[in-house]
């Protein structure tokens, strides 16, 4: 499941006191299984409860931003845009799927959760003072479902208009059978003050500051270059168990970069704190300086338990050449990881194969037991071979000779109807007499040393694939309107799926511009499989359903397959405390700390020396 500003959302409910019989009140609730924190604990233990406040935290973004309203499909939000809104429940970092009240101090649900009832705190306010109202719940889900991004009316599909119950109580009932998530779709929605959109376009642009209840506000901004929060001093949740240890910086500093080169040279010189690193070339060459070899400018890998997600060359079925997945799967033949890990990644990656890799979610071998029983209803409407043959993406032995692979693939494309002109040397359509040529769009020059190997392979096939890099509003506004052939797209998993799946892989979400489906498929199975994700009863029958759908996934050829690594990369200064646990979800930045003595020892390290 993913957060709709960040985050995952779930339900069952669990350490509970008795209501009557059929429903329970809880200070949090779990997808599955028992909560890790009962009702009175502190905080979480993956931060410090005496981090000290102070100093800046300076990051840095890539392209531009134009507006303040991250709700709306309209306009680039600014980076960290998310640290001035809350919503009525908060997820755990430690557990797979758990949330715990925040602006809503206890939920009450039925046991067939069918509708939950929220009751608001007593002191959360927004940062003008007044305190944060069922009005102002009830306004703020009506208007994002109404005005606010695709997702918004696609996630509350089945919810009813909330309603007050009492002064501090509201109240969402469901419909469209059993989902057991959709209590907590609502608790992860961003409560908005209603009171200040009033006479303004909910739907535009804006550079006007708003209003919000979370632990920063806007300081001041550039538009496209810079913008810098600061920590409210009377934030009305500082002490809260969610959020004590956390928000320790007074200023976090967001600087707009349009290269990711100058970033890093950025980076080394000091002009901002950290960088979680992406590119394994430029971990393995891009920090051989002084200030690394003497550990001021600290490289640091961090260990996670999260899924990996899906990266790869998505193509768009909505193009009539990537309909067929005889194609799709040709295309893979054409992309040689082992020589890309070996020449471009210094062998750092592992081959990724499944939507869910890196965890117990994933499809390995043949499907049995319980998983054979949920896809056993679908034997002539699903690949055979999701039943007999074990799938990996195609391989080499990594010399940058795949004359093999390249022979499997014409195969393919020759059943699909394609072949190579002897005339123009050309991938012809057999029916239309057109040639294969589609662009490869990416928003980052990053990629352009993986995709140009590629395309380089597809014209082996006599495919003309061209590379195009595009500035981040344009790239956003193409991906939006589905107006490209292929990007490279990073699908991010939780440890929970669920009704983000729909908005993933659903024939509903195909045509609804800014929807992420990005690959644009159409599958009444998979719709299925969805729908028994979202309605599993316990973590063994979520497990099984999201194997399930993996296994179909995968032999529907979405996508050409990249890598995944199960650590993060870090470089970052060495200004900061931290605590010593990291939680499943893997680094919280926002739980570290400038520590006083580092940043004055680094402050007068960097008067003597250049990094």
């Amino acid at each position: 499941m993913i957060r709709i500003l960040g985050a995952a959302i779930a339900s069952v409910l669990i350490s509970v006191s008795p209501v009557s019989a059929q429903t329970s009140v809880s200070h949090g609730i779990a997808m599955h299984g028992d909560l890790k924190y009962p009702a009175d604990f502190k905080h979480f233990d993956y931060v410090n409860p005496d981090a000290p406040k102070g100093g800046e935290l300076r990051n840095w973004g890539f392209g531009g931003f134009d507006t303040f309203n991250p709700f709306v499909i309209k306009g680039r939000a600014a980076g960290g845009i998310g640290l001035l809104f809350e919503s009525l429940m908060v997820p755990s970092a430690a557990e797979p799927f758990s949330k715990y009240g925040l602006l809503a101090e206890s939920v009450e649900m039925p046991e067939d959760r069918s509708w939950i009832s929220f009751i608001l705190r007593t002191d959360a306010k927004w940062h003008d003072g007044k305190p944060v109202t069922v009005d102002d719940v009830i306004w703020s889900f009506e208007t994002l479902k109404e005005k606010g991004q695709p997702l918004y009316r696609y996630y509350y599909a089945n919810v009813e208009t909330p309603v007050k119950t009492g002064e501090r109580t509201v109240k969402f009932t469901f419909t469209g059978g059993v989902n057991r998530e959709l209590p907590l779709i609502v608790s992860d929605a961003p409560v908005l003050p209603k009171h200040y959109w009033e006479g303004r376009d909910f739907e535009a642009t804006t550079l006007e500051p708003p209003l919000g209840s979370g632990p920063y506000r806007i300081l001041s901004f550039e538009p496209d270059r810079e913008v810098v929060y600061e920590r409210v001093k009377d934030y009305w949740g500082a002490d809260h168990p969610t959020q004590k240890g956390q928000w320790n910086f007074d200023r976090v500093r967001f600087d707009y970069y349009r290269d990711s080169t100058v970033a890093i040279e950025a980076l080394k010189s000091g002009a901002f704190d950290y960088r979680l690193e992406n590119s394994a070339k430029d971990w393995a060459t891009a920090y051989d300086v002084p200030a690394v070899r003497d550990g001021r400018l600290i490289k640091s890998t961090f260990e996670h338990n999260r899924p990996a997600g899906m990266q790869g060359f998505v193509m768009n079925q909505r193009r009539d050449m990537f309909k067929d997945p005889n194609v799709r799967q040709a295309l893979s033949y054409a992309f040689d990881f082992e020589w890309s890990n070996k020449a471009l990644f210094y062998g750092q990656y592992v081959r990724t194969r499944s939507y869910f890799d890196n965890s117990e979610l994933s499809a390995t071998g043949l499907p049995e037991g319980e998983v054979l029983k949920i896809l056993e209803p679908y034997r002539g409407r699903i690949p055979e071979e999701v039943f007999t043959t074990v799938f990996n993406p195609p391989k080499t032995d990594g010399t940058g000779n795949i004359r093999g692979n390249l022979r499997d693939a014409l195969k393919l494309l020759e059943e699909a109807g394609w072949t190579v002109d002897p005339n123009t040397k050309k991938l012809t359509n057999t029916a239309t007499g057109r040639p294969m040529t589609f662009e490869i769009l990416l928003v980052s020059p990053l990629f352009e040393r993986i995709a140009l190997p590629y395309t380089a392979n597809l014209k082996r096939l006599g495919i003309e694939a061209s590379v195009r890099t595009v500035d981040t509003s344009q790239y956003k506004e193409r991906l939006d309107r589905f107006d490209f052939d292929m990007v490279v797209l990073s699908i991010g998993q939780s440890a929970s799926p669920g009704n983000e799946q729909r908005e993933f892989w659903g024939a509903a979400a195909a045509d609804r511009d800014g929807s992420r489906n990005i690959a644009g498929i159409k599958n009444p199975v998979v719709d299925e499989l969805i729908e028994k994700v979202i309605s599993a009863g316990d973590r063994k029958e979520l497990v099984n359903a999201v194997r399930a759908l993996d296994y179909v996934l995968q032999w529907q050829h979405l996508v050409v397959p990249h890598w995944h690594i199960p650590y993060d990369r870090y470089v970052y200064w060495d200004r900061f405390g931290r605590p010593d646990t990291i939680p499943d979800s893997g680094v919280q930045i926002f739980s570290w700390w400038v520590d006083p003595a580092k940043d004055a020892a680094l402050s007068q390290l960097r008067r003597y020396r250049n990094p």
